[in-house]
């Protein structure tokens, strides 16, 4: 039906004649002839309809905004002066001898360029939406990342294979979308969390290398970077160690850089411990283009009248920290109130404050209501070891350790942001030497930090007897991106006996595992090669890239954050025969009398 995108009509096709298609952009009426920016997948072409073409002119003069259009006709070079810069077909035109409305459209429910739309009209026209130049340039540049990845996996001798959608429940991570069986009748499948097992099973099976481009489902609470169902790009292999697999990913994320963006990527990335990163930035996923660190400052307020700062200060579980804040000292006290609120949200009780006015003069050039709490020798060490001039305010965290590094490591991002401290450019980080485990308050019990077949940095369970599990570290490894975590992974357990002995760890006995995970430890006795993996959140990775703030905007049809689809009205109630024939019945809540 066309010879060209409209996008690909250029000064190489002058006096060509071509067909094109498209959608009406915009329609102009100038003295008599009519104008119409034509717009497909590739671009904008300016199409010039004359009385002298009178079927063609008849025609335009009934086209409006969203018709979709095909036209043909000569392409000719614009007037001189009203060439368009901004556009690849800017210099040239198309002369119409013939045009066909092959389909018409209402007024849409808003315009291409507005960019003040609600989400939730974006979302239920999304068919619309996606029209948007922003909007393609971004499920674009997806693409281009998904097959630069493919290229370098498919190059290096990875295998592209499918692994189940309806699998079986698992018992760690999030809460499973569950699938009703019609022929097991009360029984149910799981939609996968992730391939993990599956991908595991692979390297025991002798495949060696392995990636698969797979939806992934979730039933969690959503945020900006959470859907219930997302793509992940999940990478397995065998025989190589940590160095082996973290060099081959940082290679193909600096390939996709390259020829998606044109941005060289360090080479190679820098790596940081688990410890080091939480103690620094209070995160394991920190952004290091925010030239902000917390400061470790228990020791010095040790024995301190002021018990804010002496109680965690004496107890093994918490913390004592500053975050100095360069030129902070021309904050507001209504703005520190607002950072008060702020770290509030992460069970914070305060949030104590110290402004540098001139740190020459000691405890005379400082002003905070605590310092009549502090000894000389604790505020002269606090300013020491934080390196606070003038102009500075130094804030502090004091709690359990981690209501302080959830605290203040927020409250190091929002400042960076606030105070346009970002630094420009790409930061990738390798997060490694993770715990293996984490202690739940709640249940008094150990979760895997990861899930429970991460390998522990020992190689004989033997090894394990007399450690204190929660001092245990992983062979985990996380790849962060200017403070987003995109890829995590480890090298797994392969030996029958550590699966079990990490089993016994975390309370779960011999036949609760034969239930969940028989088919695994069954595999792990036929020769299991040792073996790691990674999986990449594509999502992120195309939001980050696009700069994008939401992955909603790189999904082409996504959720909403109550997991609604607002353009097909899922999820929606099912008729009773279905349900019947599932062994399905509702219950429905009757209220009360009076209530």
């Amino acid at each position: 039906m066309r010879t060209h995108y409209c996008g690909e009509v250029t000064e190489a096709l002058l006096d060509d004649t071509v067909t094109v298609c498209g959608w009406a952009h915009r329609r102009r009426d100038h003295g008599g002839i009519i104008f119409v920016d034509l717009r497909d997948r590739e671009g904008l072409l300016q199409v010039v309809f004359d009385p002298d073409e009178a079927a063609a002119f008849e025609l335009a003069d009934g086209v409006r905004n969203e018709f979709v259009l095909r036209a043909t006709g000569r392409v000719r070079r614009r007037p001189t002066g009203t060439e368009n810069p901004a556009l690849a077909t800017g210099a040239v035109e198309l002369y119409a001898t013939d045009l066909e409305i092959l389909n018409r459209a209402k007024t849409p429910p808003f315009q291409l360029d507005d960019h003040d739309v609600g989400e939730d009209v974006r979302l239920r026209h999304r068919y619309v939406d996606l029209r948007r130049p922003e909007m393609l340039e971004r499920l674009r540049t997806r693409a281009r990342l998904t097959a630069a990845a493919r290229s370098y996996l498919d190059a290096n001798g990875f295998l592209d294979i499918e692994t189940p959608m309806l699998t079986r429940a698992t018992p760690e991570g999030a809460r499973d979308f569950l699938v009703p069986s019609r022929i097991h009748q009360g029984e149910f499948y799981a939609l996968p969390q992730s391939p993990q097992l599956f991908k595991q099973l692979l390297m025991m099976s002798g495949m060696d290398r392995y990636y698969q481009v797979t939806r992934c489902f979730r039933d969690e609470d959503l945020r900006a970077d959470r859907q219930p169902e997302f793509t992940q790009l999940d990478i397995e292999t065998s025989f190589l160690d940590e160095d082996g697999i973290m060099g081959h990913m940082e290679a193909m994320i600096r390939g996709v850089f390259a020829e998606v963006m044109d941005v060289a990527l360090p080479e190679p990335f820098p790596r940081m411990s688990y410890a080091e990163a939480v103690e620094r930035f209070g995160i394991d996923r920190p952004d290091l283009r925010i030239p902000l660190e917390l400061v470790e400052v228990a020791d010095l307020v040790a024995g301190v009248e002021f018990q804010v700062f002496a109680a965690p200060a004496a107890d093994p579980k918490g913390r004592v920290a500053a975050l100095r804040v360069p030129g902070g000292g021309s904050l507001t006290r209504k703005a520190i109130d607002g950072y008060t609120d702020f770290v509030g949200r992460y069970g914070a009780k305060g949030l104590a404050y110290v402004k540098v006015n001139d740190p020459a003069k000691g405890r005379d050039g400082l002003q905070s209501p605590i310092l009549k709490f502090l000894p000389d020798e604790a505020v002269a060490g606090i300013l020491e070891r934080t390196g606070a001039e003038a102009g500075d305010l130094v804030f502090f965290g004091a709690d359990k350790a981690k209501v302080v590094n959830d605290a203040l490591g927020a409250l190091r991002v929002r400042l960076g942001h606030d105070l346009d401290l970002v630094e420009s450019g790409w930061r990738p980080l390798w997060v490694v030497d993770f715990p293996m485990f984490e202690y739940d308050e709640d249940d008094k019990r150990l979760y895997a930090l990861h899930h429970p077949f991460t390998s522990p940095r020992v190689s004989d369970p033997a090894e394990l007897e007399g450690q204190d599990p929660e001092a245990l570290l992983s062979r985990a490894y996380d790849m962060v991106l200017n403070g987003t975590e995109i890829g995590g992974g480890s090298i797994r357990i392969h030996r029958p006996e550590m699966q079990w002995r990490i089993f016994e760890l975390l309370g779960i006995g011999e036949a609760e595992a034969r239930e969940k995970f028989g088919f695994l430890l069954d595999a792990l006795e036929y020769g299991a090669p040792p073996h790691g993996g990674i999986a990449f959140g594509l999502d992120r990775l195309a939001m980050l890239m696009t700069g994008s703030h939401s992955i909603r905007d790189v999904m082409a049809f996504p959720k909403t954050q109550t997991a609604t689809c607002l353009l097909t009205e899922a999820p929606a109630a099912v008729e009773e025969a279905q349900l019947r024939e599932l062994g399905l019945r509702i219950r429905r809540t009757v209220a009360r009398e009076g209530q």
